[in-house]
């Protein structure tokens, strides 16, 4: 028979343990190795059976078991000094703490999903990851991060698949009280106070109410809005069932509920907790963007009273929005009349739905007025944008560019902040046990990369042996369970005992699934795969991962194709495909590869962090030049696969860059692995039981290599270390400029815009004059630049006038260019004005310039910020 209806019963525990409570649901323990060490040795069977879940493991451990543990002295002592050091790390000051006074006290970082741990399985891929290394890395340097994301009832999905090899998807519920959150509650002497409560109007007279549950990620609340409330009716309880699920509707409430919600749970948290109101407000991605309106709504309706204008400009002045598609499909689009249709609810009633619809309006060429963009609204309504990878940020600039016309795609102001990974996380446990050994604790958390220089090349041989053997164990197991769950019996499964093979050269490849990281590249040629898989004295061997979005049978197919390959009894022991790709399968996956493939459509990756951390494991990256890649690789931490940039068709394409990667792992990878060895001691246990084999010098030095450089440029500390001084602390000042003074700065800036908006279409550069150049100019010589401008009403004050110099192309396109300022010489009357100065020619061949005109004002962060440029 079955339960009607299903809820979790927290153990209380024995006062002398009972920090373990508090150790189990702060998530500190999902990246530090002696808390879960701690919970292990408690009852490693259990926790084996809890699946290292420490929420799960103290309700399946018996109540006398309980009592029995908290009579043993030495566990009593060794709970007490882990919720003391907990206690450490959760107040002592940290990187963080020793910036300046320009540093925010406070920052909100909002993301549609969040990957910290799998137990809480509210990711669905790299966006959610990144996110959750993000509150990490974070928490590790001490800055003042708040997260806002919704909780999703059934999280992403769960993937098998079918006999015939098709993805099949299913959506088990979670039960909140099992996981380790914390529902947020009013003020009650017990201690057990209403829930919070925050609400959203939606149309026809029905509302959208959510609870607010916590998560602590170390230092770092996570705050998560859940519409399953009673007081909802079945369409609204609905809206946080599942992670992108639904139709258009169904999406803009989520991003409504984030957004919105999202900011309206941070006050309410702020005024539960005492919390500094953040300074700061990170946008991750579209989905979130509607937070701005929410702030533009608080200031309007506030004391101040401001206008839309001046209220944008205080709420853009602190915003900071991560854009991580390269590709305008992409991104989340409405129709602008569904947007109107929510509005005029009352979702944000003193803000003119109009001006909302102009936020998102696609009114650029070739975009669509009818549409709202969300991440056009994201730019538009922050001050500071970024990409998140070099390659991302150029990209970035090109697909946004139509937002600042006349502007070269170099000058629209979207920066570029490289993802990274939080190496506590990803890194092997017994990588971080060696470094531990051999250089002290403080190398266990990977501060001195550089020391993989001072170890051995037989000791590194033999450990990437030993994870090498973990992958394999762990395929099987999986394997075998995929294969029962695609209805095989038992007696059909005796050939998983022995697929792959520890000493054979291991290739990962695990990500989403969408069509354009090209999952089955690799099949371009079957034959000449099989070749390589079963080649004589080089073989490979590969394990791959991927989850397909339900909606997306293109990339369903990819995966049917894939696994029907890897079912021929020929290959299958040495390709798999597993299901249901997950952080768990992550961790034992990454570190027991040796090379980590990738292979999209250049530049269709935003970053891919995947790679990422394989390197941190000692694994050597094999890939096209994009994302990270495109700006790390070196030539000695991997391989690069050429790409097809000569204008060939898809197929062409697919099949030039398909030749290029088996010829490396021909010619190049799968040799270094076997080849130009030397024979020396083994030094630690290895594979042979002599004591001695060969190990491929080569191979080694690349992967002392790999860490001690890509080590520490991957990581998540320098990611959140580069967000703080890049983006972080100058939004904080910027944003107490806008405010102070009951928002001076905003109010003026406001009126200033409005001003300089109307006055725009009517300036323009009436006559560029140029001096100083002889008939036969010369490197060194001055020219001396004059141009006169029209201003119309604005003064000179209130523009730049710059002349741009450099190499003329023959379409006069300048390239390599230099910025001068021209200095406002003489008003001419009726708003004209001269404006001069002087540049050196410093170059020889052809040689061109122009004048150019731009607004300027000491609250814009860039001067193409608004967009506005008139070109002599």
């Amino acid at each position: 028979m079955k339960a009607i209806r299903r809820f979790t019963v927290r153990t209380v525990l024995p006062e002398p343990i009972r920090p373990l409570a508090r150790l189990s649901t702060n998530l500190r323990w999902s990246w530090h190795r002696p808390t879960r060490e701690l919970f292990e040795s408690l009852n490693p069977r259990v926790w084996a059976q809890c699946g290292n879940d420490p929420v799960s493991f103290l309700g399946l451990v018996g109540r006398e078991e309980m009592h029995r543990l908290a009579t043993d002295q030495d566990v009593v002592a060794r709970v007490q000094a882990a919720a003391a050091d907990l206690d450490r790390y959760l107040t002592e000051p940290r990187w963080y703490q020793g910036l300046g006074s320009d540093a925010p006290v406070s920052i909100a970082y909002f993301s549609p999903e969040f990957g910290i741990t799998e137990v809480l399985p509210q990711y669905s891929g790299g966006l959610g990851i990144l996110a959750g290394d993000h509150l990490k890395a974070a928490s590790d340097l001490g800055v003042p991060l708040i997260g806002v994301g919704l909780l999703y009832q059934a999280g992403y999905f769960k993937q098998s698949l079918s006999r015939d090899a098709w993805q099949q998807e299913t959506y088990p519920v979670i039960d909140p009280d099992g996981l380790p959150l914390t529902l947020l509650r009013e003020p009650a002497a017990d201690g057990n106070g209403k829930p919070v409560e925050i609400s959203l109007p939606l149309p026809n007279g029905r509302h959208l109410a959510a609870h607010i549950w916590r998560a602590d990620v170390g230092r770092v609340p996570l705050l998560l809005l859940d519409s399953n409330v009673p007081g909802n009716d079945d369409a609204a309880r609905s809206i946080t069932d599942r992670l992108y699920g639904g139709g258009g509707d169904h999406r803009l409430q989520q991003e409504l509920l984030l957004g919105m919600g999202g900011v309206k749970a941070l006050r309410a948290y702020q005024k539960l907790t005492g919390t500094p109101a953040p300074e700061v407000f990170h946008t991750n991605e579209g989905h979130a963007g509607f937070l701005g309106i929410e702030r533009i709504q608080e200031l309007m309706a506030g004391e101040q009273a401001l206008t839309f204008d001046e209220a944008l400009a205080a709420g853009r002045s602190s915003t900071v929005f991560t854009t991580h598609t390269p590709v305008p499909a992409g991104i989340d689009r409405f129709e602008a009349a569904q947007i109107q249709h929510f509005f005029e609810a009352g979702l944000a009633p003193d803000v003119p739905t109009s001006r909302i619809l102009d936020l998102g309006r696609e009114n650029f060429s070739e975009g669509n007025p009818f549409v709202f963009n969300m991440a056009v609204m994201g730019l538009r309504l922050a001050q500071r944008a970024n990409g998140v990878a070099k390659l991302h940020g150029e990209v970035s600039r090109g697909m946004f560019s139509a937002l600042w016309p006349g502007f070269d795609h170099s000058e629209v102001p979207i920066t570029s902040v490289t993802n990274g990974v939080h190496v506590p996380t990803w890194v092997d446990p017994r990588i971080a046990k060696l470094a531990r050994e051999r250089f002290g604790p403080e190398a266990e958390v990977m501060g001195r990369w550089d020391l993989a220089y001072n170890v051995s090349d037989a000791e590194v041989w033999a450990l990437r042996r030993e994870m090498r053997v973990s992958l394999v164990e762990d395929v099987r197991r999986r394997l075998r369970a995929a294969w029962k769950k695609r209805g095989a019996a038992d007696a059909e499964l005796a050939w998983t005992d022995s697929v792959l093979d520890p000493d054979v050269l291991t290739i990962g490849f695990a990500r989403r699934v969408p069509t354009y990281k090209r999952l089955t590249l690799m099949l371009r040629d079957p034959e000449r795969l099989k070749a390589l898989l079963l080649h004589k004295e080089h073989p490979i061997q590969l394990v791959i991962a991927g989850k397909s979005h339900p909606a997306d049978d293109a990339g369903k197919k990819m995966i049917q194709d894939l696994v029907r390959f890897t079912d021929d009894p020929a290959v299958r022991h040495r390709i798999v495909f597993l299901p249901n790709y997950d952080i768990a399968m992550a961790r034992t996956l990454f570190p027991g590869c040796d090379v980590w493939l990738n292979n999209p459509l250049r530049p269709l990756e935003a970053c891919g962090t995947s790679g990422m951390k394989a390197a941190i494991n000692g694994s050597l990256n094999l890939s096209v030049l994009d994302g990270w890649w495109d700006e790390m690789y070196d030539g000695e931490n991997g391989w690069a696969i050429p790409t097809a940039n000569n204008g060939a068709s898809a197929d062409e394409r697919d099949d030039i860059e398909a030749a290029a990667l088996y010829e490396l792992l021909e010619t190049q990878v799968a040799p270094r692995f076997y080849g130009n060895t030397v024979s020396e001691a083994a030094g630690a246990a290895g594979p042979s039981e002599s004591g001695h084999e060969k190990i491929p010098t080569h191979w080694v030095s690349m992967i002392k290599h790999t860490l001690a450089h890509l080590g520490p440029a991957v990581s998540a500390e320098r990611m959140l270390q580069d967000y703080v001084n890049v983006l972080y602390r100058p939004a904080a000042v910027s944003g107490r400029e806008a405010v102070a003074g009951s928002y001076a700065q905003a109010k003026a800036l406001a009126a200033w815009v409005a001003k300089v908006r109307a006055a725009w279409p009517q300036l323009h550069v009436e006559h560029v004059d140029s001096l100083g150049v002889s008939e036969d100019p010369q490197i060194g010589d001055t020219l001396q630049v004059h141009a006169y401008v029209g201003l119309h009403n604005l003064s000179p004050q209130d523009v730049s006038v710059e002349v741009a110099y450099g190499q003329a192309a023959e379409s006069d396109e300048l390239a390599n260019v230099t910025m001068v300022e021209l200095e406002a010489k003489e008003e001419l009357g009726n708003g004209r004005y001269l404006f001069a100065g002087s540049i050196v020619i410093d170059r020889s061949g052809s040689f061109g310039y122009t004048v150019r005109v731009l607004p300027t004002h000491e609250a814009l962060a860039s001067k193409a910020e608004l967009g506005l440029i008139v070109n002599a």
